[in-house]
């Protein structure tokens, strides 16, 4: 088995994540399944360390640590889609609109039901888990369109940061795009958080309704001229020279 990049010892069913074959959650459930061998052993505990020196299969097939680059995918969300593999309510969910043939992909981040935009994947767990670090600070960019026009004051609060319901929202950027009319009006807020429904709860706070939410940019990563509910890859030199630029390394 190629030796692991790390020297230390791993928890099982993160490695078996890290190898891109599943979440570290379904991991552990093949583990409890029987599916796992370590050394030529069936193991029914994800409670193990492993070295590099060690073997594991996976239902019959040895695994290793995928060493190369991290591949980066941009996807146009539709309203209506939830960000989960899997809905017990039967909704339709973004890895639909994935094509067959890709490898196994993990998003980066969500959108809720209603919100639309740009939805990164990629095919590296720890790539994911860099992405979403709140340490990181990543700037994440929406249109958003509210019911109604924002004061001056209400701005200026939004860039202070907002308390609602007990939660406390970081500073966001906020500018006015062209002139308001009739009722409605569109903004674009940049923020450096991921909480969920921040914008929706940050505008209700002031009073305001968002009927309309589209994010156009993740960190360096932008939506562009991607059509609503296609995939692309970001070719690998550009995604290195992004990740760059956003002190990620990877």
């Amino acid at each position: 088995m190629p030796q692991n990049n790390e020297n230390k010892p791993q928890r099982i069913a993160k490695f078996i994540a890290a190898a891109g074959l599943c979440s570290r959650r379904e991991a552990e459930r093949w583990i409890e399944q029987g599916f796992v061998q370590v050394n030529g052993k069936t193991i029914d505990s994800p409670a193990l360390n492993i070295e590099n020196s060690d073997e594991v299969k996976v239902k019959g097939e040895i695994i290793a640590l995928n060493d190369k680059a991290p591949r980066i995918f941009r996807l146009h969300k539709p309203r209506g889609y939830i960000c989960t593999t899997h809905d017990p309510e039967g909704r339709k969910t973004i890895f639909e609109l994935i094509p067959k043939g890709l490898p196994r992909l993990i998003n980066v981040g969500r959108l809720d039901l209603d919100s639309e935009g740009l939805i990164l994947f990629t095919d590296t767990p720890s790539m994911a888990d860099k992405l979403m670090k709140p340490s990181t600070f990543i700037e994440r960019v929406y249109e958003v369109r509210i019911d109604g026009n924002l004061s001056l004051d209400q701005i200026k609060a939004i860039e202070k940061g907002i308390k609602h319901n007990g939660m406390q929202y970081a500073p966001a950027k906020v500018q006015i795009n062209g002139e308001a009319t009739g009722r409605n009006s569109w903004v674009t807020l940049t923020l450096t958080e991921g909480k969920n429904r921040e914008i929706r709860n940050m505008m209700e706070a002031l009073g305001l309704r968002v009927s309309r939410l589209k994010r156009i940019a993740y960190g360096g990563f932008e939506l562009g001229r991607l059509p609503k509910g296609l995939i692309d890859e970001v070719p690998g030199k550009i995604c290195k020279a992004i990740l760059e630029t956003m002190n990620v390394k990877q």
